[in-house]
């Protein structure tokens, strides 16, 4: 009682003491209140999660939600809307009004896509805390903040922390994810006068543009930090030795920038406070230095996916905190029992298989109780099976990852007996057959991923006992069949990706009771029907993806009155009719992409305009007529969110006028339609920091609005201005102002540019395309460009520029195709060439090149194609290029070649020589000698019959397409013939000094095409064997001295549509049969002793044909060669053969999926 009775005056205290702060309170300023309800007016709140009610005029704004005001001086010091969803255009300007603020978090939230103001924040001088991460902001940082002395925390975030899994298909998209940049001011100049500050988040910002230099400026302006996260910054090089004066560090976060390179510093283990360190996906080297694992207060280490980084696993000290551990996909081991005694704490290990354990896995049974979570990579691990024991044993396990196994080995079925898991994830392993049915036991499983897998058959209907199951993931696997009705057992499904698969038949009706997914993916299978409208119905669905498939019909209208739907990507389907006017009416859009489809009708832009949050955009590729809607305006603009645009092919003669008033476009496709006049000037400098993809090809432009030939785009990654009418000097993107790693395309071709500024390379140092061919460019090409290190293809062909070719750029390794042909080059080819020499194709066709060919050519082992033609080497046959294994088409024609075609010990030898050879043509030379059957008999590529037009080979990183051009000649004429297509084979030997007879051996190119041995000295009888030469098409023996009889068996050429043998010294009856009867005179004109149609002259009765007359063909044939080179991950070469008229050629068929429009 007494204990109770003393506790009433502390009570009083207590009271008296809150009623004091109370009565004390000041009332906020007015003029601070104003400038909290200015910001309000300017937020929509259609999805935020409040509409801040209690924010109203006349009241105390030191008690509205997310405010706080100092007691004394009644200032607003905190301001605090994160996580509230509030939309609005832009952040309002009278917040910088609010001069007392010390805490000012606008997280998670979305101000539309639009500019940190550039002005502003220099005003809050007493801000400590700010944080504007994930809500929407793009653009450059602005040095306001940079002058915000007082900041403790600075928070500019744009990226989440993704699965390590995804980061694959990241890396391909990198130059589209960063929206905020720090490149004016730099980092080093935001951080100058930072000195206070104690945590740092710069996730997804763009801060490719400080070089090296960032972490030198880290250790000179902030040495005080305390935790430091800047993943996915497009950071590289080594970390400065400087650094190690930020002692104070306990997070160190760089994961995810692939170009931090060198050793990871020694004096990291000088931290003492340091307990997460995550490097992951970078480009260390060298050995991790030990004493970081020693580090007491450690709890994470990542360093997986640095594939050069070493290191020997130690033992932990006593007490160590470390709980994450991974250490993927490095060149760690020398793991063992004992190493694992002190880390008592260990919950996550992510580990390789083989690599790391120096003992059995079965032996680490209870050595690793704690672990939760385990992530193994299992290259080279044998049997799986090994680690069955130790798997099961880990009574805590609920998550584990398996990882690049590498076995024709099926799935152990004791998968099913991890019946105390909540996660299993497999990707990258061979796995063959089936996926087991046990998996069907794995009751408490929440999560499964099984992707780039082996797997075939169908999916197991056991699939559907999994009823705890939020998220399926089954892709990039051989699985095929209907999708499983059993997957509507899923009650509780999320997500559902079964994307990259061979799924077909109708999606599943079952999908329309499973209200609770938000996220299905159905894309990349062969799935058929039409589409049902339950899917844009789902109550809580966000993301819609059937892209890739073989869906059909008209998209039938449905109820957008309860859709939260924000991603519906149904591109690349047969989709018909009209698009259904329900998809204007969904208000949550961000992407809509309906490419690729057969839509039809009229599409106003002005349709859009309830679409407020669309980002991307795409209507390529349909049978629409897309027409500009009414002038927008600046002030309520049509898609004020919008950053990506594709309008290719849907009949435009305008460029969209609502595009002037948006700020931020990252990619605009407007290619193939029927846009005329001038680009205007504000497409350059409205977007100056943002513009990454422009393609206004196949259009009718004919000239740009600029006011200077240097363009103020410094982050184009691809520029297509190709096939227009422009005229005047070719712009250039001013890559100078930026050091971002990106790779840019460049393509100019087939306008009318007649200029290129002198110092133009000077712009090239991040350009990996270039291509101004087909235009009426002169000049020379600056010694300069030589320093163009990142160049992989360069295509000057068919202009006028003369001088000194820059054949530097053979001498260096990183080139892989060099086009420079009909042009008015001079010089020598170089004999200095680099052994890691990479080029693929080189075509000088059509200049004033001399000399020798350099033998130093052969060190080209990539080579494809070789084309010299029409130039001025003097030079013997080059049969050492036989040793290039990949060389596909060879032309020497109209050049000073000379001597024999090869000696017989060479002949000898020359077992594999020219094997791939499918194009030779040595026309217009001077080489004499016989034709020797060895010679013939290296075209092994010639000798396989096929029934195939061949395969494009597509290995474009680009998604643009580099095509080689050939020129042979045809029907007596020399034309030249340019895109696409694989399998034609040709061999021109005319206009030589070539004698004797031909061997009977050539009748083994059975898959030859074109065939020319005109204007040589040939003698003998035309061979029968020609006859086997199924797939011959042109024959011109002309001008030769063959006598004897045409032989009967060339009747049998059933797809010969052009053959000459005038002028030599045959007799008998022409052939009647077969494609004969299509021949006229000039075919067997000059041979006195032919006779028979076409000729008037007429044979005696004992000459009589052998064959029965067969059905005249009477239609023609038009072929065009194509030659295709794919720039990428490896160049690949393929030829075809374009035909307009064959009804009865096997090659028949259009490839209009391959024309650009």
């Amino acid at each position: 009682m007494a204990s109770t009775n003393s506790l009433i005056p502390l009570f009083i205290l207590l009271h008296l003491l809150s009623l004091s702060q109370a009565i004390s309170t000041v009332p906020c300023h007015l003029e601070q209140a104003a400038a909290l309800l200015q910001l309000k007016r300017s937020f929509l709140f259609d999805y935020s999660i409040t509409t801040l009610p209690s924010w109203q005029a006349g009241t105390n704004c030191c008690l509205w939600e997310g405010v706080v005001c100092d007691n004394v001086s009644g200032h607003v010091t905190v301001l605090d809307l994160s996580g509230r969803s509030l939309y609005s255009y832009s952040l309002d300007g009278a917040l910088f009004n609010l001069t007392s603020l010390q805490r000012l978090d606008l997280s998670m939230n979305d101000f539309g896509g639009s500019r940190i103001p550039a002005v502003g924040f220099e005003r809050l001088l007493v801000l400590t805390h700010l944080n504007l991460s994930y809500s929407g902001f793009y653009g450059q940082i602005p040095i306001g903040i940079g002058k915000l002395t007082s900041l403790i925390s600075l928070d500019l975030s744009s990226f989440h922390n993704i699965d390590g899994a995804e980061i694959d298909t990241l890396y391909n998209i990198v130059d589209s994810f960063n929206l905020l940049l720090l490149q004016e001011p730099s980092f080093e100049t935001l951080m100058a006068n930072l000195t206070n500050l104690r945590e740092l988040y710069l996730d997804g910002v763009d801060i490719s543009s400080s070089g090296e230099d960032w972490s030198r400026t880290l250790g000179k302006s902030v040495p005080h930090l305390q935790v430091l996260s800047m993943a996915y910054c497009r950071l590289l090089g080594p970390i400065h030795s400087s650094m190690s004066r930020v002692r104070s560090l306990n997070v160190i976060n760089l994961k995810i920038n692939f170009r931090i390179s060198g050793v990871i510093p020694e004096f990291f283990a000088d931290f003492q406070n340091l307990s997460v360190l995550q490097v992951s996906y970078n480009n260390f080297s060298g050995w991790f230095p030990h004493k970081i694992l020693q580090l007491k207060n450690l709890r994470v280490l990542d360093v997986s996916h640095n594939y050069q980084l070493l290191g020997h696993f130690p033992r932990f000290p006593n007490g160590s905190s470390l709980q994450t551990l991974n250490l993927q996909q490095t060149l760690f081991s020398g793991v063992r029992l004992s190493n694992f005694n002190n880390l008592i704490s260990l919950t996550q290990l992510g580990a390789d298989g083989k690599s790391i354990f120096m003992e059995p896995p079965y032996l680490f049974v209870n050595k690793l109780g704690p672990i939760n979570t385990l992530q193994l990579s299992l290259t080279g691990s044998g049997e799986l099976d090994s680690f069955y024991s130790w798997i099961t044993d880990l009574q805590s396990l609920t998550t584990l990852k398996l990882s690049d196994y590498y076995s024709s080995k099926t799935l152990p079925s004791w998968i099913g007996n991890l019946t105390h898991l909540k996660s299993l994830d497999i990707r990258y392993c061979s796995f063959t057959g089936s996926i087991p049915s046990s998996v069907g036991n794995l009751s408490t499983l929440e999560y499964i991923t099984i992707s780039d897998c082996a797997f075939f058959g169908k999916l197991p209907s056991s699939i559907g006992n999994l009823k705890n199951l939020r998220f399926l993931q089954i892709s990039d696997t051989h699985l095929s069949g209907p999708i499983t009705p059993a997957i509507g057992d899923l009650d509780n499904l999320e997500v559902v990706i079964l994307r990259a698969c061979s799924f077909s038949g109708r999606i599943p009706n079952v999908i329309a009771n499973m209200t609770k997914l938000i996220f299905v993916d159905l894309s990349q299978n062969d799935l058929t029907g039409d589409v049902q409208t339950f899917l844009f119905t789902l109550p809580l669905l966000l993301q819609l993806d059937l892209s890739s498939n073989q869906l059909s019909g008209p998209i039938q209208e449905f109820n957008t009155r309860s859709s939260r739907l924000q991603i519906a990507n149904l591109n690349d389907n047969n989709f018909s009719e009209k698009i259904p006017w329900s998809f204007f009416w969904l208000t949550n859009l961000v992407d809509l992409d309906l490419s690729s489809n057969n839509l039809t009708g009229l599409v106003d832009l002005d349709s859009f305009w309830r679409l407020r949050k669309l980002v991307y955009l795409d209507l390529s590729g349909n049978q629409l007529h897309v027409r500009d809607g009414k002038d927008s305006n600046c002030t309520f603009p049509l898609l004020p969110k919008l950053t990506n645009l594709g309008l290719k092919s849907c009949s435009m003669t305008k460029i969209p006028s609502f595009l002037m008033y948006l700020d931020y476009i990252t990619s605009l496709d407007l290619s193939c339609n029927k846009i005329v006049g001038t680009i205007p000037m504000w497409i350059w400098e409205k977007w100056e920091d943002s513009l990454s993809n422009l393609n206004l090809s196949h259009n009718v432009f004919t000239d740009l609005q600029l006011t200077s030939s240097i363009l103020p785009n410094g982050h184009l990654a691809s520029l297509d201005l190709s096939y227009n009418r422009i005229q005047g000097q070719i712009p250039m993107p001013n890559m100078l102002k930026t050091a971002r790693s990106l790779e840019a395309i460049l393509d100019y071709s087939n306008n009318r540019f007649t200029s290129v500024m002198l110092n133009f390379t000077l712009y090239l140092r991040q350009t990996v395309y270039l291509k101004m061919s087909n235009n009426n460019i002169s000049g020379y090409i600056p010694h300069s460009i030589c320093n163009s290190s990142n160049l992989e293809v360069l295509d000057l062909a068919n202009n006028n520029f003369s001088g000194l070719a820059p054949f530097c750029l053979i001498e260096d390794s990183h080139l892989s195709i060099l086009n420079l042909r009909g042009n008015h080059f001079e010089g020598e080819l170089p004999y200095n060439i680099n052994s890691q020499c990479n080029l693929q194709t080189i075509d000088l066709n059509g200049n004033n090149i001399q000399g020798q060919l350099p033998r130093a050519l052969s060190k080209c082992t990539y080579l494809e194609v070789l084309d010299i033609g029409n130039n001025r080497i003097v030079d013997i046959f080059p049969s050492w290029l036989g040793n290039l294994s990949n060389l596909r088409v060879l032309v020497l024609r109209s050049n000073q070649f000379y001597g024999a075609l090869d000696d017989p010990i060479r002949l000898a030898k020359s077992q594999g020589h020219f094997s791939m050879l499918q194009i030779i043509d040595m026309a217009s030379n001077n080489f004499s000698g016989n034709l020797k059957p060895e010679w013939l008999n290296m075209f092994k590529c010639m000798m396989q019959k096929t029934n195939e037009t061949g395969q494009i080979i597509d290995h474009s990183a680009f998604s643009y397409y580099y095509q080689d051009t050939v020129a042979l000649i045809d029907k007596g004429q020399y034309i030249t013939f340019e895109r696409i297509l694989t399998a034609l084979t040709a061999i021109d030997l005319s206009n030589n000094k070539l004698d004797g007879t031909i061997p009977e051996l050539v009748g083994n190119l059975v898959s030859l095409h074109i065939l020319n041995l005109s204007h040589n000295a040939f003698t003998g009888n035309i061979p029968s064997k020609l006859g086997k030469m199924g797939q011959l098409e042109s024959l011109d023996l002309s001008w030769n001295h063959f006598s004897g009889e045409i032989p009967q068996e060339l009747a049998n050429l059933t797809f010969l549509e052009t053959l000459d043998l005038s002028n030599n010294n045959l007799d008998g009856r022409i052939p009647q049969s077969g494609q004969f009867g299509t021949f006229e005179n000039n075919s067997f004109q000059g041979n006195t002793g032919l006779c028979g149609p076409p000729l008037s002259r007429q044979c005696s009765s004992s000459s009589q044909p052998k064959e029965d007359q067969a059905n005249m063909a009477q239609d023609h044939l038009d072929y065009a060669l194509f030659l295709f080179v794919g720039l990428g991950f490896g160049l690949g070469f393929a030829a075809a053969i374009l035909l307009k008229q064959v009804p009865l050629g096997k090659f028949y068929r259009i490839l209009s999926i391959f024309q650009r429009c």
